[in-house]
């Protein structure tokens, strides 16, 4: 089923840093967003969540990620946090509104922008320990309590978005229509 969102925002980010900076718009190339650390056709396997050993080099999947105002508001109710959690505290590139069930968008879902820039989803984009940790220490609950480390993991289980490919290079702004399209077989299968 086809349905039309915004941009609510747009992010990029440097080298080793988790957190990603707001800018008004991104430029994206056919390997990604022009001054990301995600940029890049190829990259090496990580230690965890990929098939190939540690280090292979193997086909990039993740030139972008996404997630969505909607998803975030679940995940800030879950850890009780005090303040909302934002779209550059998890290093997305992209928070959309609008989109409903973001991070369960299959494969092959392709996001088309009022700008005609087009992202392919490729896969779920799992929480992680590292970002646990990072919102533990920078977010207070409204209990008061401590923020445990791994309150994100557990709260984040399948709202954490998506990530892909760049499918057509352009650019996406902050205010941009989205329309998330199922993948179709193609004419001669249907």
């Amino acid at each position: 089923m086809t349905s039309t969102g915004k941009v609510v925002s747009v992010h990029v980010g440097a080298e080793d840093v988790l957190g990603k900076e707001p800018r008004d718009s991104i430029a994206l190339a056919l390997d990604g967003i022009v001054g990301d650390r995600h940029r890049g056709l190829e990259r090496e396997a990580w230690e965890s969540g990929d098939k190939q050993p540690p280090g292979t080099l193997r086909r990039n999947e993740r030139h972008w990620s996404a997630v969505s105002v909607e998803e975030l508001a679940e995940i800030t109710a879950e850890m009780g946090l005090a303040e909302p959690l934002r779209a550059e505290t998890l290093g997305a590139n992209l928070c959309l509104s609008g989109v409903p069930g973001l991070s369960l968008l299959p494969r092959g879902t392709l996001l088309e922008f009022s700008s005609g820039a087009i992202l392919m989803v490729e896969e779920y984009n799992p929480p992680c320990s590292d970002m646990g940790a990072e919102i533990a220490a920078n977010y207070s609950s409204t209990s008061g309590e401590p923020v445990e480390p791994t309150a994100f993991s557990q709260a984040a289980k399948f709202l954490r978005g998506v990530v892909g490919i760049v499918e057509v290079a352009g650019s996406i702004s902050v205010g941009d229509t989205v329309t998330a399209v199922p993948e179709q077989l193609p004419k001669w299968l249907r």
